[in-house]
């Protein structure tokens, strides 16, 4: 039986193996998360991969009305995959893979949404419109609306 804490950090990796499925994040992630959980063995490592491929074109696959149902199937069996491999485990080696884990989810979570000095950052859909002869961005310059005055005789 897995302490509480433990319980919790499969609850996040359940969580992280979900949100990463499908991101630029994606591949690292997958290739950390097997490694932790083949324990060094080649063929478990490869098996493991196979199975996160698998969840990520689930969750690809997925209508849109359904992903959010996929989704939290997703977290629930890799949080139940991660318990069962943390109870596997002898008191050194969970304690070597939690950190292991540990690591891996605090990375999955900082590695989100994030922008650069003059950037913007956003954790979802950003539905930017303009109509009737409006201009509409997240950030503009210089905007003139209208037609551009006739060049002057420099300018031909």
């Amino acid at each position: 039986m897995l302490d509480q804490a433990l319980v919790v950090l499969a609850s996040a990796f359940g969580a992280a193996v979900a949100s990463a499925a499908g991101t630029e994040v994606w591949s690292g992630f997958r290739d950390r998360a097997a490694l932790i959980f083949g324990r060094r063995d080649a063929r478990e490592t490869q098996v493991v991969l196979e199975r996160l491929d698998r969840s990520a074109l689930e969750l690809d696959r997925a209508d849109p009305g359904g992903a959010d149902q996929v989704r939290t199937r997703l977290e629930a069996s890799w949080q139940a995959r991660c318990e069962d491999l943390l109870e596997s485990l002898g008191e050194a080696d969970r304690e070597e893979a939690a950190g292991q884990l540990r690591e891996l989810v605090a990375r999955q979570a900082a590695g989100g949404v994030t922008a650069g000095d003059d950037g913007i950052a956003i954790g979802g859909n950003a539905d930017i419109k303009a109509d009737r002869g409006s201009a509409a961005a997240l950030r503009m310059g210089d905007v003139t609306l209208g037609n551009p005055p006739m060049p002057g005789p420099e300018q031909r």
